[in-house]
């Protein structure tokens, strides 16, 4: 960006018979700038897939819900994987498409649409990650509840406390799971959030120069 701000100080230093050609540089720093950011979102969510697949290839689902006794479970979480991968899979092209309108287009106003376009897709995906995380947790802890023995003694005192101990144990994995959802906010915030400023910044001069 300090090669922009040089730009537009050179910009508004110009006699007025300069200012298209400042304009049209302005323009050409601005376009290259957002091309290069939606690029390094395409790259973060590349890597951010691969990471989470690493993740979950070292864990054994199936073998999980066999010592649980929950084998029917097994094919709904495929397809719940299934589905899962389908939509990430969605949106990286989605960001690959944008890298490539961006970095291709001439049009002043078609630049400010893509990047908008851009900023909604990021914010959708973040807000997609974040819920299948909280889904993910929820359905975890419940076939926890329902099939590991570890609680059998909770349920118990369930049976004979007037749901007292429920309250308390939904009380504390609600808590547990906000701050899990929370922390993974502000890591997407902290990843994708700087792109994002920074296209906003470049709509906003974008703005200025139509």
């Amino acid at each position: 960006m300090e090669e922009l701000d040089l730009l537009k100080k050179s910009w508004n230093k110009d006699d007025q018979k300069f200012e298209q050609v400042s304009e049209s540089q302005i323009y050409k720093m601005i376009h290259k700038i957002s091309s290069s950011n939606v690029k390094w979102i395409l790259i973060i969510s590349v890597l951010e897939f691969l990471a989470w697949t690493s993740i979950s290839l070292c864990f054994n689902t199936d073998d999980y819900f066999k010592k649980l006794h929950a084998e029917s479970f097994i094919p709904f979480f495929k397809i719940l994987n299934a589905i899962n991968y389908a939509v990430i899979f969605w949106f990286i092209y989605k960001f690959y498409k944008s890298y490539i309108k961006i970095s291709t287009t001439t049009s002043t106003k078609q630049l400010m649409k893509d990047i908008l376009s851009t900023r909604k897709t990021v914010q959708n995906y973040v807000a997609y990650n974040l819920s299948m995380i909280a889904i993910s947790m929820v359905l975890g802890f419940v076939l926890a509840y329902l099939y590991n023995p570890k609680f059998d003694a909770i349920k118990f005192q369930i049976a004979h406390d007037n749901y007292t101990m429920l309250f308390k144990m939904i009380g504390i994995f609600g808590g547990f799971l906000f701050v899990f959802v929370f922390g993974f906010w502000l890591f997407y915030k902290l990843l994708y959030g700087i792109l994002l400023r920074k296209l906003r910044g470049n709509y906003n001069e974008l703005k200025k120069i139509e």
